[in-house]
């Protein structure tokens, strides 16, 4: 099979993935204090993940009429969905304080015991990335899940005593972007285990209305929808790009934001229609170009555009199997037709061997 590009050849291959701040999912530094800002407080405020929030509402009334704490959950998904923003927005539905951490910093036993002790009753504890909880730690969570008890020990060699001191009944909040990591025993502890998907595009379209009145920012609904197409479903990067949008909106017009003028900052910033940055378009034309659109194994394509390997699989490969452009098959990685198609390029039969 051979192949005509009617546009551009690999932009650069030697590209990093994942480097680009506009459209990795991933939080970073100038997101934190930005995000507490515009996060919702409740669940009138908090838009998508409908069926999700049908069943907490009635879990969490549920909870509430009984008077007992919720059962613990895990939220498991692709980063920029609204994870940590959902755990908040449950405890202010419980009515309850929330203690927000990550398992990277819980690396010692005393970090994890330090906390589960200083939980007051009722109390949410959100812990993110769980699955990089360590072994001990892990461990140590076992029976303050299940018996809200912490097992301890106390004295040396022959002296050695085992304690059970008592916790207050609390909710574990665990997140993580790799579910499939998560050790079974751990797993199943949560009595809610549940997938948050991808946002449609009227939904990221709701999300930009909202981020833009809470900003000031004067935006259109077609400038709206505009800017969702090219959000790769995740709110996070749509908050993200309705600020590099406004900056253009107020630096070449007059601050307000229309289909014309989002379509023109997103060009410049070289996101396409859908949502895919170089990086992502360099990807795909390695596959096509040099492999004949695959199949072609990970660490192959990793060597090729000189990343690790598990990071095109965290950053660059959820979105693109999600809208299609990307396939996963027992030999490997392949692109499909609609790639062809949203690349200009054009798939002869196999009879022609010729490149033009």
């Amino acid at each position: 099979m051979s192949i005509i590009a009617d546009d551009e050849h690999i932009e650069n291959p030697n590209t990093s993935v994942g480097k680009n701040p506009v459209v990795k999912p991933e939080i970073d530094d100038n997101d934190k204090s930005f995000e507490l800002n515009i996060r919702p407080k409740n669940f009138d405020s908090y838009i998508g993940q409908s069926a999700l929030k049908s069943t907490l509402k009635i879990t969490i009334e549920a909870a509430k009429k009984r008077e007992k704490t919720l059962d613990h959950l895990l939220f498991y998904g692709p980063p920029g969905l609204g994870k940590t923003t959902l755990a908040g927005v449950i405890a202010n539905e419980m009515g309850v304080p929330i203690k927000i951490t990550s398992a990277p910093a819980l690396e010692r036993p005393r970090d994890i015991i330090g906390i589960l002790m200083s939980l007051e009753e009722g109390q949410i504890l959100f812990i993110d990335e769980i699955h990089r909880l360590n072994k001990v730690a892990e461990e140590i969570l076992y029976p303050a899940m299940e018996d809200f008890y912490l097992d301890m020990t106390t004295g040396k060699s022959q002296t050695v005593k085992t304690l059970r001191v008592p916790l207050p009944k609390f909710t574990l909040i665990g997140a993580t972007t790799k579910a499939g990591e998560l050790s079974g025993p751990l797993r199943d502890r949560f009595g809610i285990i549940h997938r948050l998907e991808f946002y449609t595009n009227d939904e990221l379209s709701q999300i930009i209305k909202r981020t833009a009145d809470i900003l000031d920012i004067k935006i259109d609904s077609k400038g709206a929808a505009a800017i969702a197409r090219r959000s790769r479903g995740t709110p996070r990067i749509a908050n993200r790009l309705i600020k590099r949008v406004s900056d253009y909106a107020i630096v070449k017009y007059d601050g307000v934001i229309n289909e014309t003028v989002a379509n023109e900052s997103l060009d410049i910033l070289k996101i396409d229609e859908f949502g895919l940055d170089t990086t992502d378009r360099n990807l795909l034309k390695l596959i096509i170009e040099k492999y004949d659109g695959g199949p072609v194994g990970i660490e192959t394509i990793a060597a090729a555009i000189g990343e690790d390997s598990r990071t095109i699989e965290d950053v660059c490969e959820p979105f693109l199997l999600q809208c299609g452009l990307l396939q996963r098959t027992p030999r490997g990685r392949k692109v499909s037709p609609e790639t062809y198609r949203h690349l200009g390029y054009k798939i002869q039969s196999s009879s022609q061997q010729s490149l033009f």
